[in-house]
């Protein structure tokens, strides 16, 4: 790569197992070109341990172009780091300064266990999706996506829920660590299309009563997942699934 290169003193969580206590370890990633992704650079220290016959930091990665939501650590204390809107796998090194020093952490939280360094169980969401994050309206293919028309207005306001790419850094940055934004952006973008009225009340139910079943904590109200999370899903999603649950038990649903 081209560009500048610096040199950064690393303290990377290091836990061989859960079932492990852990530690931060300390790691120099030297020659790091400013041009490198947060990701490429821990690509190139685990370059690094493999020649010396040491054992590579796991953290996970995907997509690395800020879509699929597998990345995901606390940065110097920030979830994915301090750039705005943005996943640890866009967040480029010339955002760090020659010699400064970086502190990497996985996701503290109970309901996602650490299963090696930088490595967590995120499967608790795939539980609250699998619990009421779907349809069952016959919606056709692409050639019939105009045959419901929705206003541009409700389109609009699902298209920025469903922008939520289930990373959990809401999770990790809250206090408490609650994943309200997380379930309140899923039942706000299906609760706003007419293909997700069916199962509306269900899904309020069961989605939030799934999320509470994991673990997870109760919403601060502080905003510190809004803050942090890459796609910019905001906190007012968390009021709206609040008046969904409540709408749903008021008719009854249950889980």
């Amino acid at each position: 790569m081209s560009g500048k290169t610096i040199t950064v003193n690393l303290k990377v969580w290091r836990q061989p197992s859960k079932d492990q206590p852990g530690r931060l370890v300390d790691y120099v990633a030297k020659d790091i070109s400013t041009d490198m992704s947060f990701l490429e650079m821990l690509d190139v220290v685990n370059e690094d341990l493999i020649r010396k016959g040491e054992d590579a930091i796991a953290f996970d990665s995907d997509c690395r172009e800020g879509i699929c939501g597998a990345c995901g650590c606390m940065i110097n204390g920030i979830a994915h780091g301090p750039d705005a809107g943005t996943t640890t796998c866009q967040l480029h090194m010339r955002r760090f300064a020659d010699g400064q020093t970086i502190v990497v952490e996985p996701w503290r939280a109970k309901a996602f266990p650490v299963l090696k360094d930088l490595t967590v169980d995120r499967t608790s969401f795939d539980r609250i999706i699998a619990a009421g994050g779907y349809i069952s309206a016959g919606v056709g293919g692409a050639q019939d996506a105009n045959n419901i028309l929705v206003p541009k207005e409700q389109s609009d306001g699902a298209m920025d829920s469903a922008a939520c790419i289930g990373c959990g850094a809401c999770v990790a940055a809250c206090k408490n660590a609650a994943a309200h934004l997380f379930t309140s952006a899923k039942i706000t973008h299906l609760a706003l299309l007419p293909q997700g009225q069916p199962e509306r009340e269900l899904r309020a139910v069961r989605m939030v009563e799934q999320m509470e079943a994991e673990g997870f904590g109760n919403c601060s109200n502080e905003g510190e997942c809004e803050a942090v999370c890459p796609k910019l899903i905001p906190i007012s999603n968390i009021a709206k699934m609040v008046r969904e649950y409540t709408r749903a038990v008021w008719k009854g649903a249950r889980a």
